[in-house]
């Protein structure tokens, strides 16, 4: 095998690596609520989840572009490859931290951090700050905001339509409908997450001189990053739906629902129309956090949100730091 492919093999399996590592972390993100508040076993909302990832990633081919195409400019040959990469590893890394921890933190801006900071070391390559700051920066101050508001604003409608309503039967029915919420959620994921991938796969396929249209992304690069993202979602990623689902604050079956329907509506918006790469993570979590205060501002566990939140803060950082070190290590073997 000539150099090239055997880079190329290399870069692809990472990516898809970080797509299973991605499905365990971010299970909760779509099953949490749903599991806290009894509306689905556990086993039967992982095996939801990692159905709505599958379909969902067939939707996701505008955020794969912005990914693939938007936020770096890699140095030319093989060495770009190299770029990618320890990108890619750094971000795996950050996640199996985070993991460990219990820490709900963004995938996406670990990848993301990941690729800017093995590109701050490569001779020739650039990064595009102006699209990092529109598309990555900005959407993940604003996404969280839009998230918290919303899930306030339809938690108190929800509250306010069944202020006459038995418990009893609300919190029955209320269940059913976490269902399709659920459902919406994952197939919300999956239209960012898997998309990522995507997009990186497709960046390695370009760079290595194995298709020449950079945006243009092959069928199979949407069946295995489907099937990977939905693999890691089924393996479940315990330490962080306790946290999503008991430790932020005691969902219900109607605060389960409204957190989903609001999550899984920001992510539809920014996938299919702004084809903008948000993190599904900061979305739901911050829909919590809204439908929560809901109750009483002291419901939330401001605690343990405000650990969370630093994670947000550090995982770009930390991710480009870690890729930093991983690049330093494998640029020889990408020369």
């Amino acid at each position: 095998m000539s150099p090239e492919l055997i880079a190329v093999l290399a870069v692809i399996a990472v990516a898809l690596a970080f797509d299973y590592t991605n499905g365990f972390h971010d299970a909760a993100n779509a099953i949490a609520t749903s599991v806290s508040t009894r509306a689905l076993t556990p086993r039967v909302a992982l095996a939801l989840a990692a159905v709505g990832n599958f379909v969902g990633a067939h939707f996701g081919a505008g955020v794969a572009k912005t990914v693939g195409d938007g936020l770096v400019t890699l140095p030319t040959g093989i060495a770009s490859l190299g770029v990618v990469f320890a990108g890619v590893l750094g971000a795996i890394a950050w996640n199996l931290i985070t993991w460990y921890f219990g820490l709900p933190s963004s995938s996406s801006h670990a990848l993301f951090g990941g690729l800017v900071g093995a590109t701050l070391l490569a001779t020739g390559g650039v990064v595009q700050w102006v699209n990092i700051g529109e598309k990555v920066l900005l959407p993940m101050v604003l996404s969280p905001i839009v998230g918290l508001t919303l899930g306030y604003l339809l938690m108190l409608a929800i509250l306010w339509l069944f202020r006459n309503g038995q418990p009893g039967k609300l919190n029955r029915g209320f269940r059913w409908a976490q269902t399709a919420s659920a459902a919406a959620m994952s197939v919300g994921h999956g239209m960012q997450d898997a998309a990522k991938t995507m997009g990186i796969v497709v960046l390695a396929l370009y760079t290595g001189g194995f298709q020449d249209d950079k945006t243009h992304i092959p069928g199979w690069v949407f069946w295995t990053s489907a099937a990977m993202l939905a693999a890691g979602t089924y393996a479940g990623g315990w330490r962080i739906i306790r946290t999503l689902g008991r430790k932020i604050i005691d969902l219900g079956p109607p605060e389960g629902f409204a957190a989903e329907t609001v999550a899984s509506s920001v992510l539809y918006f920014n996938a299919l129309v702004l084809h903008a790469p948000i993190s599904t993570t900061h979305t739901i979590t911050s829909a919590i956090m809204g439908v929560g205060a809901t109750k009483r501002l002291s419901a939330v566990r401001w605690n343990v949100a405000g650990n969370i939140v630093l994670a947000w803060i550090i995982t770009f950082p930390a991710a480009a730091l870690i890729a930093c070190v991983t690049y330093l290590l494998v640029r020889p073997l990408f020369g």
